[in-house]
């Protein structure tokens, strides 16, 4: 009845023939070597897949370039810039809260825009977002238009600093120390380059404040060149194809999580620490009778401290099961260092502004570990939010608190004995979030048994 039978992919037809035939013998496939020509077009399609890979790389270390320039370059021209717009006091002392401010407020948006149009789109456009705001807020004319323009580029750091964890975790999951320390050590470099360059570049082009600040918009200009085509690539790297994690539980909530809020605490403490160390440092060492051009360069030191240590500290801490250890060596640094300005803050200056560099790497310690404190990527994006909103609004007050002390007190005692005190639950909250655990686990429902059958 049947003339012909299919067998896997080979089809093969059998048909009658002779009784006085000789039997067919079969003999086993031989595996056929790849051409020079296939092995050629092998080697191709890897590179094509490496070259959005690279691409990223590009693009997350200059992004990280462009994550503090905004701030730190308006603060060495901050007097200049008070005087060309008129500024009062008052004003300019909220300028310098906008920062946290805006980071906290923009940043509970980032998980959402990068649901609908993907991380690498919504870093782009922060990208582009800090580039005009930088290129418009010294030619706005007025103090709104300054304060509207800065706002909105904080408003591309703030969705860029939530999701650099995020796209860590989904492109290089088993990457995660070293990329994080890479832009980590980027944006110390960012930090730290603005601080000491604005000045210079600003007298080099004639002592106009005006194009000192808008000559950063270059730099975060360029940042936007590497996102445009990955934008338009919309597969998955092979890092993600090969290791992409299951979506988290429908419903994760990571307030419910005890590990999600020690890292929020966490992350608000160092950046309250940081923000007075840049606010108020140089300030202690001019007091205590250092020399100005000194105590700005001892602020420098302790800034580029940030630069090596950005990149070592998540590396090592990517290795460790627990964080504790790191985090409890950051701030017996601190401690020190903040002993050191009340005690003998001109005598052993350099020695006080190395360690309180090397506590300021706090920083990096807190993005790595939102990394690894969630198993899937959407997990990381919500950790990342919470933890950065919520950390960078209960940094807002304590530069505020320490001008108060200062102001009222008329030394430093009472500001060194508050920063001191805010150090010892940084070190007991950091430990907490240095535990081996993820939010997903601390908030999944419990599995619901199945009846015992009859």
């Amino acid at each position: 009845m049947m003339g012909a039978m299919a067998s896997g992919e080979t089809r093969t037809t059998t048909s009658a023939a002779p009784r006085t035939e000789a039997p067919r013998t079969t003999t086993p496939p031989v595996p056929r070597t790849p051409s020079a020509d296939e092995g050629a077009d092998a080697s191709t399609r890897a590179a094509t897949r490496a070259w959005p890979t690279r691409l990223l790389v590009v693009g997350i270390v200059l992004s990280a370039l462009n994550l503090r320039p905004a701030i730190t370059s308006l603060g060495a021209l901050l007097e200049e810039v008070r005087d060309g717009l008129g500024m009062s006091g008052s004003v300019a002392g909220l300028l310098t809260s906008v920062p946290p401010l805006c980071f906290a407020v923009f940043g509970v948006t980032a998980p959402r825009l990068a649901r609908r149009f993907g991380p690498r789109a919504v870093v782009c456009a922060g990208m582009a977002a800090i580039t005009a705001g930088l290129l418009v807020r010294p030619y706005a004319g007025g103090t709104a238009g300054f304060l509207a323009a800065s706002a909105l580029a904080l408003m591309g750091i703030a969705v860029s600093n939530v999701l650099m964890p995020v796209i860590v975790k989904r492109w290089f999951p088993d990457r995660v120390g070293s990329m994080t320390g890479l832009y980590s050590m980027a944006l110390a470099l960012g930090t730290s380059a603005a601080a000491a360059a604005t000045v210079p570049v600003t007298g080099a082009l004639g002592g106009d404040w005006q194009s000192g600040l808008a000559v950063w918009a270059g730099l975060a200009a360029a940042a936007v060149l590497p996102w445009l085509p990955l934008v338009r690539a919309r597969e998955a790297a092979p890092e993600a194809q090969a290791t992409a994690p299951a979506e988290p539980p429908a419903g994760l909530r990571v307030t419910r999580s005890r590990t999600a809020w020690a890292l929020a605490v966490f992350f608000g403490l160092q950046a309250t620490a940081a923000y007075i160390t840049m606010g108020w440092m140089a300030q202690i060492f001019r007091d205590a009778g250092v020399a100005a051009s000194t105590a700005g360069l001892l602020l420098a030191v302790t800034m580029v401290m940030g630069v090596p240590l950005a990149f070592v500290i998540p590396r090592v801490a990517a290795r460790l099961p627990h964080q504790g250890p790191i985090v409890l060596t950051l701030g017996v640094c601190g401690l020190a260092g903040y002993a050191g300005l009340y005690l003998a803050p001109a005598g052993g200056a350099w020695a006080w502004a190395l360690l309180l560099g090397v506590s300021n790497c706090a920083f990096p310690l807190a993005l790595t570990m939102v990394g690894m404190r969630a198993r899937t990527g959407a997990g990381v994006a919500q950790l990342s939010a919470f933890a950065q909103s919520t950390g960078y609004l209960i940094s807002i007050p304590g530069p505020l608190l320490v001008g108060v002390l200062y102001q009222h007190s008329g030394g430093w005692g009472l500001p060194l004995a508050l920063m001191a005190a805010l150090m010892v639950p940084q070190m007991v909250v950091g430990v907490l979030a240095g535990r081996d655990r993820t939010v997903e686990d601390e908030v999944a429902p419990p599995t619901p048994r199945r009846p015992a059958r009859p």
